[in-house]
């Protein structure tokens, strides 16, 4: 800046002399000043002005004039008084020389701190249902306690995600839910932790990662779909009774080819309810219990996935997979409608819990169908209610969707969803055997990007798997879903 300044201070004394035109008669050393407010050019010092250098007076030739060109008026400024004659092109000749000037170099962009390269991101779902007729008073949903009686208003989701990558190979992500019920409580609202991981990538490319933490298990599609973007309101049992929650503790290895990557960025960003990218290949040890849930054995289950979405020349995409995971179980157990407690028929590791899925969806464009099955073992509470032992299961669903575009307000998603489970619940307490013959209807309206509104008419033939003597019932409820986005 000094220098600049200095700079600046003789081109200005160069110019002034220029303009004056004086003609030097004998040399002699001449000290101006320059006023730092007027910028006005004085022989002697005085207030607000600084040193602008010493010069010395040259004989110069006069310059000749060009007959086609007028003579030069110089003009004298009346508030910058000169007491002797300088000439502008001897300036140099003795004067304390300022450095010369220089590009200023562009400052160095500073590097983001790891807490600059955070988002923050959430939604939350608030949820009325009515039951209309049936077993009205038998209704008991284990995914949602609006449904049922003496129940009406419920907030299910309220989340806030944190993620970022933090460099080129680290990316966090943290997403706590702020109306968790842990089970068997009577309250409500409490915050629990759903996802804690990092990603750690091997590559530049981010082809090759490991995820480390509280996670979703890699098994199934609709398991690992983000509920802020599946069309039903829930997930479906045959799928989700895998691990509580879909999500537990553990080490997952992701590989996803560039192409491939890009295609789940694309199937995202078109909003074709898609379920994100967890890997072309997916292979990993977790506990087995549950997210939130204490590890009961030394042992771990082992899960692989592989998927590929494949896309046709028209633009369509269709994805296929298989998935499969094996461990040990610990159930738990507690007294039945008879008061008799069943027994646990396995080894101190638990029950071995095993199964193979298959899943496949057309994203709708505008026509969509989604589909899933798996078959397995696992604990399931017997017959007659007095043990629990492994037995197998089976089930799946298959969803119908489509994708209206171009409306004045928003998007619209008309789906159906036919389910079918024969198998038990794990996580609940005696893993009851659960027998659903669901049917959905359902249709979405995306209102605007921050506001999305579902209504269902849910025709339910299940079984109460929270209630012994674990019956079924069958009844035919509406379902209403507000969901804001922010």
């Amino acid at each position: 800046m000094t220098e600049r300044f200095a700079v600046t201070k003789y081109r200005l004394g160069l110019m002034l002399f220029t303009m004056l035109g004086f003609s030097p008669a004998s040399a002699q050393q001449l000290i101006l000043y320059v006023d730092t407010v007027t910028k006005q050019v004085y022989t002697e010092p005085g207030e607000n002005r600084i040193k602008l250098g010493t010069f010395q007076q040259v004989k110069d030739e006069p310059p000749r004039k060009s007959p086609e060109q007028p003579s030069r008026v110089s003009a004298r400024p009346e508030t910058a008084p000169v007491s002797a004659p300088v000439s502008a092109s001897a300036a140099t000749a003795s004067m304390e020389q300022p450095k010369t000037e220089l590009p200023s170099a562009e400052k160095p962009k500073e590097e983001k701190k790891w807490y600059d390269r955070i988002g923050i991101k959430g939604y939350a779902q608030f949820r009325y249902s009515k039951s209309l007729w049936g077993d009205k008073d038998d209704v008991s949903y284990w995914q949602d306690s609006s449904a049922g009686p003496n129940s009406s208003f419920l907030i299910k989701r309220v989340r806030l995600a944190f993620s970022g990558d933090i460099t080129d190979h680290l990316y966090l992500y943290l997403q706590p839910d702020f109306v968790s019920t842990p089970a068997g409580s009577s309250s409500t609202h409490f915050l629990q932790l759903r996802d804690a991981y990092a990603d750690i990538f091997f590559d530049r490319n981010k082809e090759f990662r490991i995820r480390v933490g509280q996670s979703k298990v890699p098994y199934g599609f609709e398991t690992i779909q983000s509920s802020q973007i599946r069309l039903t309101l829930d997930r479906n049992d045959a799928m989700s009774s895998c691990c509580r929650d879909e999500r537990d503790i553990g080490a997952f290895f992701y590989w996803t080819p560039a192409h491939v990557r890009d295609r789940f960025k694309d199937i995202m960003a078109k909003n074709l309810k898609g379920s994100g990218d967890y890997g072309m290949f997916a292979f990993g040890v977790y506990n087995g219990q549950g997210a939130n849930r204490l590890e009961l054995n030394d042992g771990v289950h082992l899960v692989s996935r592989f998927t590929y979405p494949y896309q046709f020349g028209n633009g369509q995409i269709l994805e296929a997979g298989v998935q499969a995971f094996h461990g040990r179980y610990v159930a738990s157990n507690g007294p039945v409608a008879t008061g008799f407690t069943p027994v646990m028929d396995a080894p101190g590791k638990g029950f071995r819990d095993e199964r193979v899925g298959l899943h496949a969806v057309l994203y709708p464009q505008p026509f969509g169908l989604q589909a899933e099955w798996n078959w397995g073992r696992g604990p399931q509470l017997n017959e007659t209610q007095t043990a629990i032992s492994n037995a197998s299961l089976n089930g799946g669903y298959v969803q119908a969707m489509y994708k209206i575009d171009g409306l004045r307000w928003g998007t619209l998603f008309p789906f159906v969803r036919w389910q079918y489970y024969n198998g038990a619940l794990k996580s609940q307490r005696n893993a009851p055997r659960d027998r659903v013959r669901d049917l959905e209807l359902g249709l979405e309206w995306q209102v605007m990007k921050e506001i999305e509104l579902t209504a269902v008419y849910h025709m339910m033939n299940r079984t109460n798997v929270m209630n012994a003597p674990y019956g079924p019932f069958k009844a035919d409820i509406l379902r209403f879903q507000l969901q804001w986005n922010y």
